[in-house]
C-alpha cells in the first residue's frame, strides 16, 4: 500500500477500515472517468456552478442505438445503396420491400431533385410455380427474413444483390430504366437456416483494359513512355489529377496504376462472392448463357462450429482474393482464396462468351490475431468497447515510386454513452489498423546446413503476419466506411451527417481546407456538404460529389456538394473560377463515359445561373483536360465523330445546362447541342437498322420487320425538317442587312457571334463547326440511304402485289406464308414519303455542306501556313522533324478555332472570307432551289426549336412532347385511330403544319399484330412513358417481339444525351 494511502487509513477514524476502503475507492476512481459527479476534488462552488449550469447532454437516438446494434451484429447490413448508373435503392422501413429512387432533372425548371420512391417486393413478384408446388407457398414473409444488405455489381448494365436475413441471395438486373429491375436469380431456392447468413460480400471488378479505359489516345504514350512494363493487353485503371497551378492555370496530371483481378472471364460481367457466418465461400456467376450459378467452398480457417464469423471483408488483390473474417471470440482471421474459372488452355481463341464456366475456389491462410488490442493511445472507455462495427480491407496499392504499400485490415469500434448528465463520456469511434505484413525469413546458423544430406539446408519459408498500427479515435459514431480514388482516401460518414476524408497511408485528415495550388477534390476548391441531419446510413453517388442517407425517421434524403457563391470572398472571379473549373473537370474526368455523373452537373448547375458563361468556360476546360479531338475539317468518314464520347459528353453537358425546362425557351448552347445530339442519334439508329452485325446477319434483318421501319419512317422525317429549319434559318440571315454589313466590314465581324447569340439562331454555328457539320452531312447522306431502300422496297412489293393479282393462287399461298408483308409496305411507303416529299433537296444541301467545308478547309491551310511562315523556325532538328513539327502547329491552330466556334464563340478572322462568299454565291443558288415561302410558313413541331412565347404557349396547352426514338408527337390521354386501324393511346398526329406540306400521319404503328408501337396486343393506350433524367426527353416504354427491332431498339437504353431512363407513374 503506498504511503498517502496508509496515511487515510491513520487520519481521523483510524480503526474504520470500511470508511477507509471506501475513501480507496473513491481516491482510484480518479484515474477513471467514473468520479467527477462523486468526488470534488478542489471544493470549488465556481467550477459546481458552471456545471450545473451546462445544459443537459441530449441522450443518444433510439434508431441510431438500434442502427449501431445492427452494424455489431453483422458485417452485411447496409440497407442504401447508390448505383454506378444512378439508381438509389434503399430497404423500406418495414423491411419487406425495396424502393428504388433517383435523382432527375425537374422538367418544369429544369433543377435537380430526387424522385418519388418505387416499391419492388419479393412477395409480390412470388416464388416460381415449382417451389410454390414443394414448399407449400414458402414466401418471404412467411420465413419471417427481412431484406438487410443491397449491393450494386459495378457492371455497365447494374445487378442489385438483395439478401435477407436468413442469407437468401436475390438479383436483379436493371438493363432499361432506373427504377424497373427484371429478376435475374430468385431467392427461394435458398436453404431457410440463419447458419447461411451472409455477414460479408463482394462484387469482382471489371476488367479494364487500356483500350476501353476513359484514357484516351495520348494516354497510350503516356503508358509506353512512363510505364514500359505495362503491355498493350495490360488492365490498368487511370486518375486525373491532381490539377496544379501553374502561373494563371491549372495544368493536370494523369497517372496510370496496373489493376489486378480477379475478374469474371467475360469482360463486362461481374461475379459476386459472400460469406456466411457459417464459413462458408460463395462465388455466384454468370453462365455464357446468362443463367447464374454458384460454387461454394468451406473456408478451413474457421474451425470450430462455436466461433461463428460476425463481419467479413473482401477485396482483389495481386489477382486473388483477400478476406477478412471477424469472429464472435475476437480473433481477425485473414485469407486469400485463388479463383480457376476452368477455361481449357486450348480453347483461348475461341470467345468467352462461347465457353462453360466450371470455377473452383482455393483457399490459403495468411495471417490471425485477435481484433481487441488495447493502444496506450486509448481511452478508459475502450474496455466497454468491444464490439465491432465495421470491418474493412484494402488492397495492396502503390505508395509511391517503386514502393507498394502492403493491404491493410481496418476495424471500427464505436461507443454511445447511455448517461445523458456524463460529461466526461463522449461518442467516439476508434479505428484500428493492421498491416498484412510479410517478414522475410530469418538466415540459419551453417551448422544447420550440415544436418542435410545434401549439405544444403531448408528454406524458411516467408512469414506474414498481421502488424498492429496506432489507432485513431474520432469524437463521432461512423455509420459508413467509403473509399474514393482507387482506394487511395478513405471517407469516414457520421451519424451526425457529417464526411470525413482521410489519408489510407498516414490516416491524416485531408480534403478539409482550401487549396488552390493543387486540386484534387472539389473540397479543396471551396465545395462543401451542407447538412445538419442525423442519419442512420449513408450511401455515396458514383462520383462522390453527393450522398444520400436514411435519417432517423427513416426518410430518404439526398445531399450534395455546395458552392458558396453568394459569399463575398467566395464569387467566381479569375483564381476561385479557375479553382472550381479544375475540380469539376476533374469529378468529371473521373465519372469517365460509363458511371453516372448527373450530380455534377447538379452541382454545376447554381454556378451557370449566376455566371451563364460558366458553361463555355467549363467546356473549354474539360476540352483542355481531356484532349479529345474537336476538327473534323478534314475528315471524309464520319465513323469516328459518331464515336466521340467525348464530344458527346460535352454536348451533354451544354444541352442541360441549356434546359430551363419543358415550354421554356432554351438558351444559345443548350439548342445548338439539343440537336447535335438528336442528329448524331439519327444516324447511329439508321446505321444500326441498316448494318446489323456479322454474325446476327443470318438471324435478323431490322429492315425486313415493319416496327424499325416505322420508326425509321419518324426518323427519316425529323431530319427532313431539321435540314428544312436550317434552310430557313440561313435564308432569313441572307436576308438580314446586320449580317450582311457584319460580314462586309472586317472591323464589324467581331460581332457576329453576338448577333446570332441575341436571336438565339443557332443555324449557322450547326454549319461552320465540323463536329455539327459533319453530323449533319451523315444525315444527308443516311436520308439518300433510306430514299433509295425505299424506293426498291415499294417497287418490289408493288411487283410483288401485281403478280398476285394476275395468279390468285399464288396470291392465297403468299398471304398464307407472309402474314407480315402487308404491314411492311404500309411501312416502306411511309418510309418513302417522309424521304421524297421534302422541302430541301437532301443531296443539294448536301453539296452545300460540302462546298463549305472545303472551303473553310482551304482557309485554314492558307492562313495558317502564312502565319507559320512568319514564324522564327525552331532551331536543330531534321526537315522531317521540323514538318511535323509545323504539322502539329496547324493542327492545334485548328482544334482551337474549332473549339471556340463550338463553344458559341465568333468565327476566326480566317473565315470571314469563307463566310462572305457563302452568302454571297453559294446559299443564293441554292435558294433559287427551294421555295423560301414554304419553308417560312412550314411548321417544324417535331424539332422543338421554335421557342417564341406564343409557339411554347401552344405546345403547352397541349401537353405535346416528341418521342426520341419515333420521332412522334405523344400526348397523354388522348386516343385515335392510326390508318391501319388500330388505336393509340399515346401518339398523336402532326401539327397541321405537318399535312399541308405533304407529311403523312404519324401514327403508332404500320400495323401488323403489334401495331407498330413494340406493345404486345396493338393498343398503347396503357403504355407508361420513359423520361430522360438528365434532359427531362421522353419516350414511349416500348418492347421488341422481333429480333430486329430489338436490336435497334437496344441503342435507345439510354436517352441520345448519354442520360438514364426513368420510368414515369402510369397516367402521368
Amino acid at each position: 500500500m503506498a504511503n498517502h494511502e496508509m496515511s487515510l487509513l491513520l487520519d481521523g477514524d483510524a480503526m474504520n477500515v470500511d470508511a477507509g476502503m471506501q475513501d480507496i475507492q473513491g481516491m482510484r476512481g480518479i484515474d477513471s472517468a467514473m468520479a467527477l459527479d462523486e468526488v470534488d476534488l478542489f471544493g470549488d462552488p465556481v467550477m459546481d456552478n458552471a456545471l450545473a449550469s451546462l445544459p443537459a447532454r441530449p441522450s443518444p437516438s433510439k434508431p441510431l442505438q438500434q442502427r449501431l446494434d445492427e452494424l455489431r451484429a453483422s458485417g452485411c447490413c447496409q440497407g442504401i445503396a447508390w448505383s454506378r448508373q444512378g439508381t438509389i435503392a434503399a430497404i423500406s422501413k418495414d423491411a419487406m420491400s425495396i424502393d428504388l429512387r433517383f435523382i432527375r432533372c425537374n422538367p418544369d425548371d429544369g433543377d435537380w431533385d430526387m424522385s418519388e420512391p418505387s416499391p419492388w417486393s419479393a412477395v409480390s413478384q412470388g416464388p416460381s410455380t415449382s417451389a410454390v408446388s414443394s414448399s407449400s407457398n414458402l414466401s418471404l414473409a412467411s420465413a419471417g427474413a427481412p431484406f438487410v444488405h443491397l449491393a450494386w455489381a459495378p457492371t455497365t448494365t447494374p445487378d442489385l444483390a438483395v439478401i435477407d436475413a436468413l442469407g437468401r441471395l436475390t438479383i436483379l438486373t436493371f438493363s432499361i430504366t432506373l427504377n424497373r429491375g427484371y429478376l435475374a436469380r430468385r431467392w427461394d431456392a435458398d436453404p431457410v437456416d440463419d447458419l447461411h447468413a451472409i455477414v460479408g460480400c463482394y462484387w469482382l471488378p471489371l476488367a479494364v483494359s487500356r483500350q476501353a479505359s476513359t484514357f484516351h489516345a495520348f494516354h497510350s504514350l503516356l503508358l509506353d513512355v512512363n510505364f514500359p512494363f505495362l503491355t498493350h493487353s495490360a488492365q490498368v485503371h487511370g486518375i486525373y489529377g491532381p490539377a496544379i497551378l501553374v502561373q494563371s492555370e491549372y495544368k493536370y496530371d494523369q497517372k496510370v496504376y496496373q489493376a489486378y483481378g480477379p475478374w469474371h472471364p467475360n469482360p463486362g460481367k461481374s461475379a459476386l462472392l459472400c460469406v456466411t457466418t457459417n464459413g462458408v465461400l460463395k462465388l455466384f456467376f454468370s453462365q455464357n448463357s446468362n443463367r447464374i450459378e454458384e460454387t461454394a467452398l468451406e473456408l478451413e480457417s474457421v474451425t470450430s462450429s462455436d466461433d461463428l464469423i460476425t463481419h467479413a471483408s473482401l477485396c482483389s488483390d495481386m489477382n486473388t482474393l483477400l478476406i477478412a473474417l471477424a469472429t464472435s471470440s475476437k480473433q481477425l482471421r485473414v485469407v486469400r482464396v485463388h479463383i480457376q474459372w476452368g477455361l481449357p488452355q486450348v480453347d483461348r481463341q475461341m470467345p468467352p462468351g462461347g465457353l462453360t464456366l466450371r470455377p473452383s475456389l482455393r483457399e490459403s491462410h495468411v495471417a490471425v490475431t485477435r481484433w481487441l488490442q488495447h493502444g496506450s493511445g486509448e481511452s478508459a472507455l475502450d474496455a466497454s468497447m468491444a464490439q465491432l462495427s465495421h470491418v474493412e480491407i484494402l488492397p495492396s496499392a502503390p505508395e509511391g515510386p517503386g514502393q507498394i504499400a502492403p493491404a491493410v485490415v481496418l476495424t471500427v469500434r464505436s461507443y454511445i454513452p447511455n448517461d445523458a448528465s456524463s460529461y466526461h463520456q463522449e461518442c467516439q469511434s476508434i479505428i484500428d489498423r493492421w498491416e498484412v505484413a510479410s517478414d522475410q525469413p530469418q538466415s540459419l546458423h551453417s551448422a544447420f546446413g550440415q544436418l542435410a544430406s545434401n549439405g544444403t539446408g531448408p528454406v524458411p519459408p516467408t512469414m506474414t503476419r498481421l502488424r498492429k498500427l496506432d489507432p485513431i479515435i474520432i469524437p463521432k459514431i461512423v455509420v459508413t466506411v467509403h473509399t474514393i480514388q482507387l482506394g487511395r482516401v478513405l471517407c469516414f460518414a457520421f451519424s451526425d451527417g457529417s464526411v470525413q476524408y482521410r489519408d489510407r497511408f498516414t490516416m491524416n485528415e485531408v480534403y478539409n481546407g482550401l487549396n488552390h495550388s493543387s486540386i484534387m477534390s472539389p473540397l479543396q476548391a471551396g465545395f462543401h456538404f451542407v447538412n445538419d441531419t442525423p442519419c442512420l446510413q449513408i450511401a455515396f453517388s458514383p462520383t462522390n460529389c453527393s450522398f444520400v442517407q436514411i435519417c432517423e425517421d427513416w426518410t430518404v434524403k439526398w445531399c450534395k456538394l455546395h458552392y458558396p457563391i453568394d459569399e463575398p470572398n467566395m464569387a467566381l472571379e479569375d483564381v476561385q473560377q479557375n479553382a472550381v473549373l479544375a475540380a469539376l473537370s476533374l469529378a468529371m474526368a473521373a465519372a469517365g463515359n460509363h458511371t453516372n455523373y448527373d450530380d455534377i452537373l447538379a452541382i454545376a448547375r447554381p454556378l451557370t445561373k449566376k455566371k451563364p458563361e460558366f458553361t463555355y468556360t467549363w467546356i473549354g476546360e474539360i476540352a483542355k483536360m481531356l484532349r479529345f479531338p474537336v476538327d473534323y475539317s478534314e475528315e471524309a468518314h464520319h465513323d469516328q465523330l459518331v464515336r466521340n464520347s467525348s464530344l458527346q459528353l460535352c454536348f451533354s453537358i451544354m444541352n442541360h445546362l441549356g434546359f430551363h425546362g419543358d415550354f421554356q425557351p432554351r438558351s444559345f448552347c443548350g439548342k445548338f447541342a439539343m440537336l447535335a445530339l438528336n442528329v448524331r442519334n439519327m444516324v447511329i439508329l439508321v446505321t444500326l437498322a441498316s448494318n446489323a452485325p456479322p454474325n446476327l446477319r443470318e438471324k435478323l434483318s431490322p429492315l425486313d420487320e415493319p416496327e424499325v421501319v416505322d420508326a425509321l419512317a419518324g426518323c427519316a422525317k425529323w431530319a427532313v425538317d431539321l435540314l428544312s429549319w436550317l434552310t430557313d434559318c440561313i435564308f432569313q440571315l441572307l436576308d438580314d442587312p446586320e449580317v450582311t454589313a457584319m460580314l462586309s466590314d472586317p472591323k464589324r465581324f467581331s460581332e457576329l457571334a453576338g448577333y446570332l447569340q441575341s436571336r438565339n439562331d443557332v443555324s449557322l454555328h450547326m454549319l461552320l463547326c465540323s463536329s455539327t457539320r459533319g453530323f449533319l452531312s451523315a444525315a444527308c447522306r443516311r436520308l439518300t440511304h433510306l430514299g433509295a431502300v425505299s424506293e426498291k422496297a415499294r417497287i418490289h412489293y408493288e411487283a410483288q402485289k401485281q403478280q398476285q393479282a394476275m395468279d390468285p393462287t399464288a396470291a392465297t399461298a403468299a398471304t398464307a406464308g407472309s402474314s407480315t408483308h402487308p404491314a411492311l409496305y404500309q411501312a416502306y411507303l411511309k418510309l418513302q414519303r417522309a424521304v421524297s416529299q421534302t422541302l430541301v433537296n437532301v443531296e443539294a444541301f448536301d453539296h452545300l455542306l460540302g462546298s463549305l467545308g472545303k472551303d473553310i478547309q482551304t482557309a485554314y491551310h492558307t492562313n495558317l501556313s502564312g502565319v507559320l511562315g512568319r514564324l522564327q523556325p525552331a532551331q536543330g532538328g531534321t526537315e522531317k522533324q521540323q514538318q511535323q513539327r509545323n504539322e502539329q502547329f496547324m493542327k492545334n491552330a485548328q482544334t482551337h478555332c474549332e473549339l471556340a466556334m463550338l463553344m458559341a464563340a465568333n468565327p476566326p478572322p480566317t473565315l470571314r472570307e469563307v463566310l462572305l462568299k457563302f452568302f454571297t454565291d453559294s446559299l443564293p443558288a441554292f435558294r433559287n432551289q427551294t421555295d423560301p415561302a414554304k419553308l417560312y410558313f412550314a411548321s417544324y413541331d417535331l424539332l422543338e426549336v421554335e421557342d417564341d412565347p406564343r409557339s411554347l404557349a401552344v405546345r403547352k396547352a397541349a401537353g405535346r412532347h416528341i418521342d426520341v426514338f419515333k420521332r412522334v408527337e405523344l400526348a397523354s390521354g388522348a386516343q385515335f385511330k392510326t390508318p391501319d386501324g388500330h388505336i393509340n393511346g399515346a401518339v398523336k398526329n402532326s401539327s397541321e403544319g405537318l399535312q399541308a406540306r405533304g407529311g403523312v400521319a404519324q401514327g403508332g404503328g404500320a400495323g401488323g399484330d403489334e401495331g407498330g408501337n413494340g406493345s404486345r396486343n396493338g393498343s398503347s393506350s396503357s403504355l407508361q412513358w420513359r423520361r430522360c433524367v438528365r434532359c427531362a426527353s421522353v419516350m414511349e416504354d416500348i418492347f421488341g417481339q422481333r429480333p430486329g427491332f430489338t436490336f435497334v431498339l437496344a441503342q435507345q437504353r439510354k436517352c441520345s444525351c448519354g442520360g438514364n431512363w426513368g420510368l414515369l407513374p402510369k397516367g402521368s
